[in-house]
């Protein structure tokens, strides 16, 4: 049977330029833009964790997840320390969505906001 080995969300970006920026300089992302000699698209890659980001049309509205179904996420991320990568979006300059909490689900979890009000969580799964 064949084995998924990794995954990345596709999120739309008003300015692509300062998404990378914002992925990189508040979330630890290294990403590669393409096109040329504007890049239209990029691929962001923290440890085993993708995120794909394209340039909307000038004249398309972004609707997030969360403004279709109620506390709904566009990506959310695994990792194997939530408290740290907390303190580490908090100090980065992260746009904070929900601060650090326990979840029902037994899931520490906290969430951000990219430039384009996409919700980003990220989980760390406390019964591992």
């Amino acid at each position: 049977m064949a084995k998924l080995l990794e995954q990345a969300p596709v999120l739309l970006a008003k300015d692509l330029e300062a998404s990378i920026a914002y992925w990189r300089d508040a979330l630890g992302f290294k990403l590669r833009p393409y096109g040329d000699p504007k890049p239209t698209f990029a691929i962001g890659r923290r440890d085993t964790c993708f995120v794909m980001l394209s340039q909307a049309p000038d004249d398309h509205e972004i609707v997030p997840h969360w403004k279709v179904v109620d506390k709904m996420w566009n990506a959310y991320f695994w990792v194997d320390d939530a408290k740290a990568f907390y303190e580490e979006c908090v100090a980065n300059g992260a746009k904070i969505d929900y601060t650090l909490c326990q979840q029902p689900y037994n899931v520490l979890e906290f969430g951000i906001q990219d430039l384009d009000g996409h919700d980003i969580a990220f989980g760390q799964d406390l019964e591992q």
